[in-house]
């Protein structure tokens, strides 16, 4: 998983497109998680555009792209962890970038880290981040990237060789960069937020950060002083002695993407494997933790 908040449509490809397409609203319950798997579900078939509601995610497919079977594989729709209910909607000439720019708001986070897109004026913020997302996570917008900024925002990286794992849009890679870190790796298993860490990195004039599509496998004989690790409870507890071996000796390591209520599990994980706890943010009920070797 990446950063979870989604974002919206990729601007390069639909400009400015008027055609006929089908909506899918999805409610979801849980959201969050579900969410996520559903829309990395639905990436791989037509739909080319989603956006977050307050129950669950809008999905977007052209018509002559669409069939009647095209959710039939869907294979969250299937699971019993999940309650997924949905309506279909005929939608006639919509503006994307009319939509993508009414959906998407800049992020000020401390007054320290601005976080917006290009159609957003220039604050006299610190740490000025431009992102244009496309169909990927991690605007800034949700608690738990939210959270690991200001973890970032309180710590001195400078020449710290940093992993930013699960990384979304490249956020924190970026903002890891800005505050002195290098090199970095940005690693998603996800394809559009490759490619969208990629365009981030080269939009914010990064030099020290390589984007690669993959999942802890690649973390074999590689080793950091910070890890950055925004995904879910389950990944990070399936990945952690990954982290753990990938952790230079006083290495820092910082988790979010999961509850309070996981806290006993992922606590109980760093413990095992010989992490040291040091801090917990929180924001609603999502929880960020600091550890380090």
């Amino acid at each position: 998983m990446n950063n979870f908040c989604f974002v919206f449509l990729p601007l390069q490809k639909f400009l400015f497109m008027s055609n006929i397409y089908l909506g899918y609203h999805f409610t979801i319950e849980p959201k969050e998680l579900g969410s996520e798997i559903l829309v990395a579900e639905l990436g791989e078939k037509a739909f080319e555009s989603f956006t977050e509601t307050e129950n669950g995610i809008s999905a977007f497919v052209k018509k002559d792209l669409w069939d009647e079977n095209i959710l039939d594989d869907i294979y969250i729709l299937q699971s019993e962890e999940f309650k997924i209910e949905y309506t279909i909607e005929e939608i006639d000439q919509v503006n994307w970038n009319e939509e993508w720019e009414k959906n998407f708001e800049p992020i000020d986070v401390d007054g320290k880290c601005h976080v917006r897109a290009p159609f957003h004026e220039k604050t006299d913020a610190e740490f000025d981040i431009v992102i244009e997302p496309k169909m990927s996570f991690g605007t800034g917008h949700h608690e738990t990237t939210h959270m690991m900024i200001q973890h970032l925002l309180e710590m001195d990286v400078k020449g710290l060789k940093t992993l930013d794992m699960g990384c979304g849009t490249a956020i924190l890679a970026i903002l890891a960069e800005m505050k002195g870190a290098e090199p970095i790796d940005a690693i998603d298993i996800d394809n559009w937020c490759y490619l969208n860490s990629i365009e981030n990195a080269e939009r914010n004039n990064c030099k020290h950060i390589s984007v690669y599509e993959g999942d802890a496998a690649l973390l074999a004989g590689k080793k950091y002083d910070l890890i950055i690790a925004n995904i879910n409870r389950n990944i990070l507890l399936n990945d952690m002695q990954a982290y753990v071996d990938s952790l230079n000796p006083k290495g820092i390591i910082l988790f979010s993407g999961f509850y309070e209520e996981d806290i006993p599990f992922i606590d109980a994980s760093c413990t095992e494997k010989g992490l040291t706890y040091v801090k917990k943010l929180q924001r609603n009920n999502w929880v960020s933790l600091k550890y380090v070797n």
